[in-house]
């Protein structure tokens, strides 16, 4: 009689390798199956290989100061030679991961799986076709690159984000960069830093689908300006030609645009083919994305779903945490709701931006009244001794009992930082839970102190964050 695990999860980027660790970790026999690169996007072609060119990026960046610090000579950044240090990280990161989970006695499969009931998985493999029992089921098949008219991927010539990093960047210096979005706003910045010639171009302005404050969005604007990082703004693409000289891009307005190669910022979609979701019950919208209720259940109660496939957030955070709530509800009779927006975000680009939870027109729409708290950090010796003071600590909080209701942290390191916020105990205390700490000085962090007794003052909650 073949095994019946108690879990199985369908895919192994950031959601399906944390479910899969955990469920093990707690006592569950899981099994993960994967049909194509251990470690799905983000290790392979996502957020772990992006932040090793950020790296880079920022390393040379930072020489706009050597003169002031007595520092002689220039740093210039090879993309070819950076592209192999991401690729060396991103095997080592893939062998640990791949390791740990033998050392978990988790078990897996790599083939293509599909449901033919609530209970049984299909799996194609190259060996054959294996069947697998498993009580409960996650799918976390992630997204894939999307590619909008008049546009079509072409390797050496048109490039998708998975395609960058599959193989070497194309020969030449132009690059013509498109989007709006967290990916085109990071890769615009970090391209420029790699020695690349960057046309940017976007019909929105940079980040506008996001919630950053106004002065972030701002902080951010100016720190491109300052590295010659500026968007083209462009009301659509009419053609997109190809030839060995490089792509040319025409505008809805007739400018053309001369480049060598293209790489396409420009969204991704729910990857849910071939996994016959329909034959169990399983729906999804009308972008595809799958249906989920805030335990993170399907249709189908004992089949869950995390992550890109079903979270219009597409972020690795996001399905880190859907894997753990997955997890825990399936083990504690589902008890546990998701609300995305209070998982951290984090954006890397001329400068460091990290946000979670409610803007003040969200709090406003469930009828709350916002407190705002700021501390700049332009006045932190921590930050002036980096030469980066550009940025600042800004938290919202609940006007009537001194709960926090978002925050973000915009400059260096934001996206470390802004675990002060997510990790305190609970919204209803995070505020006075930072009030009563103890910091090290001189520090980046203590601006969220300084963010929280403003805040504390300026709008006389000083009983239900001070305690007074």
């Amino acid at each position: 009689m073949s095994e019946t695990f108690d879990l199985a999860i369908i895919g192994s980027g950031p959601g399906g390798y944390r479910a899969a660790v955990l469920g093990a970790l707690r006592g569950l026999n899981v099994v993960i199956i994967e049909k194509a690169d251990w470690g799905g996007c983000c290790l392979n072609r996502g957020c772990v290989p992006k932040k090793d060119w950020y790296h880079t990026a920022r390393t040379v960046a930072a020489q706009r100061h050597f003169a002031g610090r007595g520092i002689s000579g220039s740093l210039s950044a090879d993309m070819n030679k950076a592209w192999d240090h991401q690729k060396d990280v991103v095997t080592e990161v893939r062998n640990s991961y791949l390791g740990y989970m033998k050392h978990l006695k988790i078990q897996y499969r790599h083939g293509a799986a599909s449901f033919r009931d609530a209970e049984t998985l299909e799996v194609v493999t190259d060996d054959g076709t294996e069947t697998v029992q498993a009580r409960h089921t996650i799918i976390a098949t992630g997204a894939t690159a999307s590619v909008p008219a008049p546009f079509e991927a072409a390797p050496g010539r048109v490039l998708t984000t998975d395609m960058l990093f599959d193989d070497k960047p194309p020969a030449g210096q132009r690059v013509a960069i498109i989007g709006s979005g967290v990916v085109a706003t990071e890769f615009a910045w970090i391209f420029h830093h790699l020695g690349k010639d960057v046309t940017w171009l976007s019909r929105s302005k940079p980040l506008s689908g996001q919630k950053f404050s106004p002065q972030a969005l701002g902080t951010l604007k100016e720190r491109l300006a300052e590295d010659g990082v500026e968007p083209t703004r462009v009301k659509g693409y009419e053609k997109v030609e190809m030839s060995d000289d490089g792509v040319t891009i025409t505008d809805t307005e007739g400018n053309t645009f001369e480049v060598d190669w293209v790489l396409l910022g420009t969204g991704r979609t729910p990857h849910t083919e071939g996994l016959n979701l329909d034959a169990i019950g399983v729906k999804t919208d009308g972008r595809g994305f799958v249906k989920r209720r805030p335990t993170l259940q399907t249709d189908v109660d004992n089949i869950y779903v995390i992550g890109d496939v079903a979270s219009e957030w597409q972020t690795a955070n996001h399905a880190l945490a859907d894997a753990t709530i997955a997890v825990e509800n399936i083990q504690n009779g589902n008890t546990r709701e998701q609300d995305e927006r209070f998982v951290p975000i984090a954006i890397y680009s001329a400068v460091e931006m990290a946000r979670l939870g409610m803007d003040e027109d969200d709090a406003e729409d469930e009828e709350l009244e916002p407190a705002v708290g700021f501390a700049a950090f332009e006045t932190s010796p921590r930050a002036l001794g980096q030469d980066e003071p550009e940025g600042f600590v800004r938290l919202i909080g609940d006007m009537d009992t001194g709960a926090l209701l978002g925050g973000e942290v915009i400059g260096a390191d934001a996206g470390e930082l802004i675990h002060i916020l997510s990790l305190a105990p609970d919204r209803d205390t995070a505020l006075a839970w930072i009030a009563k700490g103890q910091w090290n000085h001189p520090t980046r962090a203590e601006e969220f102190l300084n963010a929280t007794e403003t805040l504390a003052s300026k709008w006389n909650l000083k009983s239900e964050i001070f305690g007074l």
